[in-house]
């Protein structure tokens, strides 16, 4: 009996040390440089993807993630509160909203259930944060190998879908299909300053609806 006291003792002492050991937080934007090294890749989008960005804006329990390139922007609102989403994507002067309650939302990331996440002794600084490198393994082949950020999580792990299990924030990360076509993301700058509300602000008489 007093093995399994101090059992349960050390084990909880240990969750509140990893617990302590991290911060969540809940408002931050964080800017992504997108590239590749694939020679199996159109040179035209490799181009394409130099003057690309992705914006991640973590606010609460909300999250809207901005993929920029020349010729489209898609910008993607998650609110955590009732897992529903919101998709805006933009051609020049088209525009259109795809709206998704979360039955609807799990559907569309159905691809992601079940992955298998490896964590290896790996790490790299990333912007002054300390990451460790895990790999995720999709039943379709995909493979993402990434780096995260043990001292921080996002509020809204979920602005990610596949990230949502994560044990920190993704700072550095690369997609691979299978066919070993890769586009790597790399944080650039991190900012832990209130975000304006404005960025969730959505002008809907702007957008066709799409189903």
């Amino acid at each position: 009996m007093k093995k399994t006291i101090l059992l349960f003792g050390w084990m909880l002492s240990s969750i509140l040390h990893l617990s302590a050991q991290q911060r969540i937080v809940a408002e931050c934007t964080i800017i992504y440089s997108i590239a590749t090294d694939s020679s199996n890749i159109d040179k035209d989008l490799i181009e394409s993807l130099k003057e690309s960005s992705k914006i991640v804006y973590i606010k609460g329990n909300n999250s809207r993630v901005d993929l920029i390139s020349p010729a489209y922007i898609q910008s993607t609102f998650f609110d955590k509160t009732d897992g529903n989403a919101i998709v805006l994507r933009e051609f020049g002067n088209n525009k259109f909203m795809t709206k998704l309650d979360n039955e609807a939302w799990e559907k569309q990331n159905k691809k992601f259930d079940g992955l298998i996440i490896n964590t290896s002794a790996d790490t790299k600084t990333i912007l002054g944060y300390e990451c460790k490198k895990a790999a995720l393994q999709l039943k379709d082949g995909s493979m993402y190998n990434l780096f995260f950020a043990t001292s921080i999580a996002p509020s809204v792990k979920e602005y990610e879908y596949e990230f949502k299990n994560v044990p920190g924030l993704v700072l550095e990360y690369d997609v691979s299909d299978k066919n070993g076509k890769k586009i790597h993301f790399t944080a650039t700058k991190i900012n832990l300053s209130p975000v304006s509300s404005s960025r969730f602000d959505i002008q809907l008489n702007q957008y066709r609806m799409m189903d």
